[in-house]
């Protein structure tokens, strides 16, 4: 019995023993599966987004108003209300010169240079560089003669002066060829008009040593203000001119393109403004109706009354658009009463066919001319311009 108390005794603590064991072990299963959730949710926390974290930041507002932008310089305005690729911009500068820019046409004639005056001083041109200006270098100089070069649409030409002492000193005399007809027959046409005739391998070389030369081509506007002594030329400056024969434009107006030099054509309008030529032929009026004979054999327009002539100048000028700086006397004829009604038509002036040059205080409405007749070479026309 007593060995049984003992046996059952020990079980008793062994069970014991084995309870408290398994509690501990409970115990320390509960903590650590606490401690795993613990752990588990601080790295949840840690690694979740926040909401109110999340979303952006909103910019602080401002009273600010938006920048205005620059203006656009005169120069720059013109291009812009244009709207043309073609358009150029051309701004003026030098001593006392206060102009609006103008808008040219890239790659044709200028078209609107103006001529600007100076109390006490002459005017001596427009140059492309103000190195240029100041020497009066003719290569540089620009007028309706040269074409439009522009970069990104703009440009900006130089004035240049002098005195009026310097002007006169100068001593230019301006020619102004004449040019009649031309023909493809070196030995010449036959008959009393083969002193017309220009041999059309002569007038090339004539183009050709003029623009190799670099001669100034005064536009008619510069002539006239060259007269006034408002303007200096140089003593390297010609007009070339012709009165818009058949032969001139089947013959002659190919080379002008060539050779891209000023040239005028004096057309009778009756026959229309004839047709649309390069933009270095200036065509003008050579009268409308009265490049015929009068009563006495004499040309038309010292036969006419003075309204009769008016009204004929003026038709002429409507059908060439409007122009009015110069005619060419048919035949030459002219007097003083022709002279009044070329005057009262509103034109400036007119080109005879008397021999001589253009200077200073020259009449306006009596220009004379370098004739070119038949078999001059490149050497006659070096003696007749220089």
């Amino acid at each position: 019995m007593g060995a049984t108390r003992r046996s059952n005794a020990g079980g008793r603590r062994k069970r014991r023993a084995i309870g408290i064991g398994a509690a501990l072990t409970g115990v320390l299963l509960v903590a650590a599966v606490g401690g795993w959730f613990a752990v588990d949710a601080m790295q949840r926390a840690s690694t979740t987004p926040d909401p109110a974290a999340s979303e952006p930041t909103p910019a602080p507002t401002t009273d600010a108003a938006t920048p205005t932008p620059e203006p656009l310089s005169p120069a720059e305005q013109l291009i812009a209300d244009a709207d043309d690729p073609n358009a150029c911009a051309v701004s003026f500068t030098g001593d006392a010169i206060d102009i609006a820019p103008v808008l040219e046409t890239q790659g044709k004639p200028y078209a609107s240079l103006p001529l600007p005056s100076r109390e006490g001083m002459v005017f001596a041109g427009w140059y492309d560089t103000a190195e240029h200006a100041a020497a009066l270098s003719i290569p540089g100089r620009l007028n309706g003669a040269d074409a439009v070069v522009c970069d990104a649409q703009q440009r900006t030409v130089h004035a240049a002066w002098m005195s009026t002492a310097d002007n006169d000193g100068a001593e230019t005399r301006v020619p102004i060829l004449m040019y009649h007809q031309f023909t493809t027959k070196p030995e010449g046409e036959s008959g009393w008009l083969r002193g017309n005739y220009a041999y059309i391998g002569d007038w090339e070389a004539h183009l050709k040593y003029i623009s190799d030369q670099q001669f100034y081509l005064p536009t008619w506007p510069e002539l006239s203000a060259f007269i006034d002594g408002r303007l200096f030329l140089p003593d390297h400056s010609v007009i070339i001119t012709d009165d818009a024969d058949p032969t001139w434009l089947e013959l002659a107006v190919p080379l002008v393109e060539r050779y891209r030099v000023m040239t005028t054509s004096f057309v009778i309008t009756s026959n229309g403004p004839g047709p649309e030529l390069t933009p270095y032929v200036l065509k003008r009026s050579h009268t409308h109706d009265m490049h015929s004979a009068g009563a006495d054999g004499q040309g038309r327009i010292v036969n006419w009354t003075h309204d009769e002539i008016v009204a004929d100048l003026e038709t002429s000028a409507s059908v060439l658009g409007g122009a009015k700086e110069v005619i060419a006397y048919p035949f030459g004829h002219h007097n003083d009463a022709a002279k009044q009604a070329v005057a009262d038509a509103g034109f400036e002036m007119a080109r005879t066919i008397e021999p001589g040059y253009v200077s200073i205080g020259t009449d306006k409405l009596a220009l004379p001319v370098v004739r070119v007749n038949y078999g001059m070479t490149v050497d006659d026309i070096k003696k007749a311009i220089g």
